[in-house]
């Protein structure tokens, strides 16, 4: 059976950088659940972040593949430096999904680790631009597809077509 990664939050756990959750109401991940393929990780909180901390961001011009190439850096609000938690909870993420037979992850849309298809611009007023996060960038690098909770759809189809 096919695994799917999945964000922690999404499963209702309270894992947030403000503490809270935001937990998915979707019946395909609902399905997932039930058969067993999903596999909820915190790639922030596994790299040793607590639990509320500060609002994180890539800094502006910076992706997830920039940050994991040394070219840029992840940055709280209060301008402290947490690109080493982002990067160690990003392995993290891959040895799991590698050890557990994960086939595809649905992540947290807009995050600096799991976002997929944007991520806030580094000014934190709420900008969006387009690129991955931190986790998203390394699983894909190494062939495993991300999907936002908004592409729950598409990842379905993805998996049913395997």
């Amino acid at each position: 059976m096919d695994r799917i990664l999945v964000s922690a939050c999404l499963m209702g756990r309270r894992v947030r950088y403000d503490g809270g959750a935001k937990t998915s109401a979707s019946a395909i991940l609902a399905g997932w659940r039930e058969e067993g393929r999903l596999v909820p990780f915190c790639p922030e909180v596994e790299g040793g972040l607590p639990i509320p901390r500060a609002a994180a961001e890539i800094e502006p011009g910076g992706s997830g593949a920039d940050v994991l190439a040394g070219r840029a850096r992840v940055l709280a609000a209060d301008g402290s430096d947490v690109t080493a938690a982002f990067l160690s909870g990003a392995r993290q993420a891959l040895d799991l999904a590698l050890s557990s037979g994960v086939r595809l992850a649905v992540l947290k849309e807009g995050s600096p680790s799991c976002g997929s298809l944007a991520v806030y611009d580094g000014t934190f007023t709420g900008g969006r631009v387009p690129g991955p996060g931190v986790t998203t960038a390394l699983l894909e690098q190494h062939g495993i597809p991300v999907f936002g909770e908004d592409r729950l759809t598409e990842a379905d189809a993805y998996l049913r077509a395997r």
